[in-house]
């Protein structure tokens, strides 16, 4: 076992600020490994406890994922992705379940939206008119009050027509039993006679605990009718007998609906099955924490590994002294790693501690904004923890090793001569590897200029890591090409600025290790920042050109059904279509690539050529005019990702998971801004929890007619609105760029002062040779600004390498911009490299004044 020796703490003792740039570099690794470690454990644990089903020991629910298998034998491996909408079972089962052995009763479970009906605008309320806070209740059928705690406090259990209101439904819209009130269901609007009015019980109030609707309750044989669903249920509530056992009675039920497909659930997984938003909260934490943890990890690690080597050969001369004077290449590689045995474990577990924090302070925001749901903890455990640790650890030995290595094998005086003058050249195996991650990016542009939708995405993350790694391998050259170039203007600048010049061509390496963490900042940052705003620009642009009508009509609780019809009716309108909007599965790729791929839908109430009279979806092959059931038309880059064309029948899985292969009649180009695939409204009917229409073109009329139906726009004032919804969903993309680049610029300005607290007996130097302090600090700003440039240069062009073929995969367009975004990035980093060289160089010159 290597303990920490003598030697070791003396060079601790002596050189802490080389040492104290590595504690920092290994600190924020533990950080960044810590926090992402802590969500990925989270999103692979997540689970939410029971609250609808808190009282029922089992549940019986469909399967909400769809499987991607690939490979086979040993190499078989199945990947689960949630269902867009709720998969629902037979409500026939109800009776088989019930008849399972420990069983006492079995209930069908309902939960589906309500309308509350208005009068029409400029018309007096109605008695039977219910006024709800955003126009909208949540349904149930009555059976499941047996076990949600729900009880009347007057009137009866509803029968056929009839509905019982919630006390606090009632007494806002002043109704008392054996009134009549107007609802809406996807059956269409009616009168409903008020039964009952009930106190709702826990299990129906728990997951509505923020909502500012009602609650109404309908017979359980009228209910499926009433949500769209006929026949369908959306789980079975099994109540046990009196002393059985919870597991006792999940096997009898199983046994009892063998063959149906249901899954039958107890403990905490009854919680998924009221709360669907746990799947992609899973999906969310393991993209985070998995994923984009991973690359962060691989790029803490990195810069780790090369603040390491930057601490080590900065010590090659006192190595070369100890050769001479009779060291061992094994006593060398000794205080190496005994030198990474004190500082690498003091680091993790300090970094380990904001880690947690960030981990806690994303997990809030996330729930916050809706992606994880509130009832979801956020698991911390040792693992995580020991992990960042140990990764720190092993970063340290093992890039220690590496940097010791030649200093170690080389004779004395071998080792004297090479730290006094800087080798020119990298070693042929950095040199080889360099080379070949160079040209693997180059390979995987031109993939990722070829591949459309998440294969070039994928494609391009291939692209800026095999980039990045070949600056860090090739970055002495790099160095020394980057310094003869920007060197040139600076030979005109005067003797400062010809200095500086001078020095960053003399000392490649030095300039490498300070250009290669700005240039990390620049790619990353760049990458995931304009990728979205590319996405978004485009998208923008698409819709606003897509959206033909004159008038566009929004609900947030969802359109009447008739809103199509009534708004045909009012005066001068020539067309109206209404769209639902929802997302299907489509399986792309082949082999060990195969996927399934959310994909973006309108359902569309009309024909293809109406549709056409209110929105541009750039058609490219074929005509919407034979849209309908079984017949849809979708964007070119699905197109491209599914190797489908016109004529093909497209495999897909409706929100619910029924299956599907529709005929395409149509490939069309405005896919991003306005929908993926576009099909009959019809079609999508039975397979969506809430079939209220979202959106209602109309072409013609004034829009005052129209307010009766939602709020009402032009194309301009819903384009701007959908840009502020997509601007929301920003926020993971900005979090991730922030977290790396923030990284990778503290990693650049570590360096940096690491590397001019090595100079100060050069500035000695200078000072004593007669150069005043302005000089000095003067040549140093203009190394400053050589280091910066060239970082945002190579990590512009790693950006654009990897943004313009994959934005051209995604969008058939280029990557966009925004020019004062840019600036910021490219003065953020001249700022940080001239902060960190110029703070640290005036206190190394205060000696010497």
């Amino acid at each position: 076992m290597i303990l920490p020796n003598g030697l070791a703490r003396a060079a601790v003792r002596f050189r802490p600020a080389s040492f104290a740039g590595t504690f920092v570099a290994l600190m924020m690794a533990a950080l960044i490994v810590t926090a992402c470690g802590i969500l990925l454990e989270t999103g692979l644990r997540a689970s939410v406890p029971p609250e609808r089903y808190a009282k029922v020991p089992v549940v019986a629910a469909a399967d909400q994922y769809e499987y991607v298998v690939t490979g086979s034998g040993e190499d078989r491996e199945e990947e689960a992705v949630p269902l867009p909408d709720t998969a629902r079972v037979d409500a026939g089962l109800v009776a088989e379940a019930a008849e399972a052995s420990g069983a006492a009763t079995a209930v069908a479970d309902f939960t589906f939206p309500v309308r509350a009906a208005h009068a029409d605008a400029g018309a007096p309320p109605r008695d039977r008119d219910v006024p709800v806070p955003g126009g909208v209740l949540t349904a149930h059928g009555w059976g499941s009050h047996t076990f949600t705690g729900t009880a009347l406090t007057t009137g009866s259990a509803p029968h056929r027509g009839d509905v019982v209101l919630d006390a606090g439904t009632a007494e806002a819209a002043r109704v008392t039993v054996g009134d009549t009130v107007a609802l809406e269901t996807l059956a269409g609007q009616r009168d409903f006679h008020v039964s009952g009015v009930a106190e709702a019980g826990p299990g129906d109030t728990a997951r509505n605990a923020g909502s500012t609707g009602g609650i109404v309750w309908f017979t359980d044989a009228q209910a499926p009718a009433l949500a769209g669903h006929p026949g369908k249920a959306d789980a079975i509530a099994v109540l046990a007998k009196h002393g059985t056992a919870a597991d006792a009675l999940a096997d009898s039920v199983e046994k009892a609906l063998a063959g149906s497909g249901v899954q039958v659930h107890l403990g905490d997984d009854r919680g998924a099955i009221e709360d669907p938003g746990l799947g992609y909260a899973k999906d969310t934490l393991f993209g985070i924490g998995g994923s984009f943890g991973g690359i962060a990890a691989i790029v803490a690690v990195f810069t780790a590994a090369g603040t390491v080597a930057l601490s080590v050969s900065q010590r090659a001369r006192e190595f070369a002294l100890l050769r001479a004077v009779g060291a061992t290449p094994r006593q060398i590689r000794r205080a190496v790693a005994s030198e990474a045995l004190l500082v690498a474990p003091l680091a993790g577990i300090i970094g380990c501690l904001p880690g947690i924090a960030l981990a806690h302070w994303w997990f809030g925001q996330l729930q916050d904004r809706g992606a994880v749901p509130e009832a979801v903890r956020l698991h911390v455990s040792g693992f995580p923890l020991l992990a960042a640790v140990g990764i720190g650890l092993l970063t340290a030995l093992g890039a220690g090793w590496m940097a010791g290595r030649r200093p170690a094998r080389i004779k004395p005086g071998q080792a004297l001569s090479e730290a006094s003058v800087e080798r020119l050249r990298p070693g042929v195996i950095r040199t080889v590897l360099g080379v070949g991650a160079l040209v693997g990016g180059a390979i995987l542009t031109g993939v990722s200029a070829n591949a459309a939708g998440d294969d070039a995405a994928g494609a391009a993350l291939g692209v800026v890591m095999l980039f990045m790694l070949a600056v860090a391998l090739l970055g002495p050259l790099l160095a020394r090409l980057c310094a003869g170039l920007f060197g040139l203007p600076l030979r005109g600048a005067g003797p400062a600025a010809e200095l500086a010049a001078a020095n960053s061509r003399t000392h490649a390496r030095r300039l490498a290790s300070a250009i290669t963490p700005i240039v990390l900042a620049m790619a990353f940052a760049s990458t995931l920042v304009f990728m979205h705003t590319s996405e978004n620009h485009i998208a923008d642009k698409q819709l606003r050109a897509g959206i033909t009508a004159a008038h566009v009509v929004t609900d947030p609780a969802g359109l009447p059904v008739d809103a199509a019809v009534r708004a045909a009716r009012a005066p001068g309108v020539d067309t109206a279509v209404s769209l639902l909007r929802t997302q299907v599965l489509v399986p792309v790729g082949s082999g060990e690539f195969k996927a399934l791929q959310g994909a973006a839908t309108q359902g569309v109430t009309g024909s293809g050529a109406e549709l056409a009279r209110v929105q541009d979806l750039d058609v490219r092959e074929g005509s919407l005019d034979r849209l309908g059931n079984g017949r849809i038309a979708i964007d070119t880059t699905l197109a491209t990702s599914a190797h489908a064309e016109v004529g093909d029948r497209l495999p897909l899985y409706l929100p619910d998971g029924t299956e599907a292969g529709p005929e395409i009649i149509a490939v069309y180009g405005r896919g991003l801004g306005l929908a993926t695939v576009t099909m009959d409204r019809a079609s999508l009917a039975g397979h969506v929890t809430s079939g209220f229409d979202s959106t209602l073109l109309v072409r013609g009329g004034s829009a005052k007619s129209l307010t009766a139906l939602g709020t009402v726009t032009d194309a301009s004032g819903y384009a701007t609105e959908q840009s502020l919804d997509a601007k929301l969903g920003a926020w993971s993309n900005y979090m991730m760029a922030a977290v790396l680049g923030g990284f990778a610029a503290i990693a650049a300005l570590n360096t940096l002062v690491m590397t001019v607290l090595d100079r100060r007996g050069e500035l000695g130097t200078l000072r004593l040779v007669g150069a005043t302090r302005r000089q000095v600090l003067r040549m140093l700003r203009w190394e400053s600004l050589l280091v910066s440039a060239a970082g945002v240069v190579l990590g512009s062009a790693i950006a654009a390498a990897t943004l313009i073929p994959m934005m051209r995969g995604m969008t058939g367009e280029a990557p966009y911009v925004p020019p004062l975004l840019y600036g910021s990035f490219a003065a953020a980093a001249g700022g940080l490299a001239l902060l960190a060289v110029t703070l640290p160089a005036r206190a190394a010159l205060r000696r010497w004044s």
